[in-house]
């Protein structure tokens, strides 16, 4: 039994040097933490456009509708007696050129936010962060989509009715004279014939035309008709603006402030105009954001 107990031992202490030499079970790797999702970009800033409000009132204010109702039911209640009166005219005393007293009446209309709403293609820019080019601007003429401003149609065919003659004055080219043409008369406008409409372009022999006033083609309708009424969304509709200045502007129209209302009839137009590039010297090359910054710079505060 002597020999069993050191063999038993012995044995017991060959077990436990196994044991301990047995190797350690390797660590479970820790999972890898989950890449989180990629933020979405971000949109590019929204640049500020200045025709936005503009345009929204255009087409959504009713007092917008309203101004031009009451400006053609305005002047639809002077024409009759401006018809009687003959020595009633309506052009500037540098395109009268041609007397008047035995000549037919007329009326001169412009096109362009005067009789034809153009505001979706204004809200197009706006969307597209675009500024005017001609290429847009033909393809929509020719889309012939223009509403009927609110009053115009009723206007014209009364002046129609009562043998006034309605001419179109409009800035735009001769080669949308066709689309211009098709436009005004789905609306209701009346137009007699080509001839009713003078796009830019029109040549008046003897007279220089600088760039797209409308001095020549008001010449032109003076020399066949009396002008009796005028009607249109800038100065230049009604007399030539030598000095595209706030200065030159006031100083252009300050002879006729009594015909305003009677002769006169103008129109609201916030999203465009001669009256824009005035406020930053007439530069269209001016990059955007500083055309902005001289508009801002030029606003009263007191």
């Amino acid at each position: 039994m002597s020999k069993i107990l050191p063999m038993l031992m012995g044995s017991l202490f060959a077990l436990c040097g196994c044991a301990s030499q047995a190797p350690h079970a390797a660590p479970m790797p820790a999972p890898a933490a989950a890449t989180p999702p990629a933020a979405p970009l971000a949109p590019p800033p929204v640049r500020p456009d200045d025709n936005l409000n503009a345009v929204a009132w255009t087409q959504t204010a009713p007092e917008h509708d309203l101004i031009y109702l009451e400006t053609f039911r305005d002047a639809q209640s002077q024409l009759l007696a401006a018809i009687k009166d003959k020595q009633w005219d309506a052009l500037p005393k540098d395109d009268r050129l041609t007397p008047y007293k035995n000549l037919k009446p007329a009326v001169i209309l412009d096109i362009d936010e005067t009789v034809l709403d153009n505001s979706p293609y204004q809200a197009r820019l706006i969307r597209s962060g675009g500024e005017f080019n001609e290429a847009d601007w033909a393809a929509w003429c020719k889309e012939e989509h223009a509403r009927a401003l609110p009053g115009a149609v009723a206007f014209t065919q009364f002046a129609a009715k009562h043998g006034v003659a309605v001419i179109y004055i409009s800035n735009r080219s001769q080669d949308l004279d066709a689309a211009t043409i098709d436009n005004l008369r789905k609306v209701g406008l009346p137009v007699s014939g080509p001839q009713a409409f003078l796009g830019l372009g029109t040549i008046l022999k003897g007279c220089d035309q600088v760039g797209t006033e409308k001095n020549c083609r008001r010449q032109l309708v003076g020399q066949h008709y009396r002008v009796l009424m005028q009607f249109g969304d800038q100065l230049g509709d009604f007399v030539t603006v030598l000095s595209n200045t706030r200065a030159g502007r006031v100083q252009a129209i300050a002879p006729y402030l009594d015909w305003i209302g009677r002769r006169w009839f103008v129109l609201p137009n916030p999203t465009y105009g001669s009256w824009e590039p005035a406020l930053f010297n007439n530069d269209w090359s001016t990059p955007r954001d500083q055309r902005r910054q001289q508009k801002i710079d030029a606003l009263r505060i007191e």
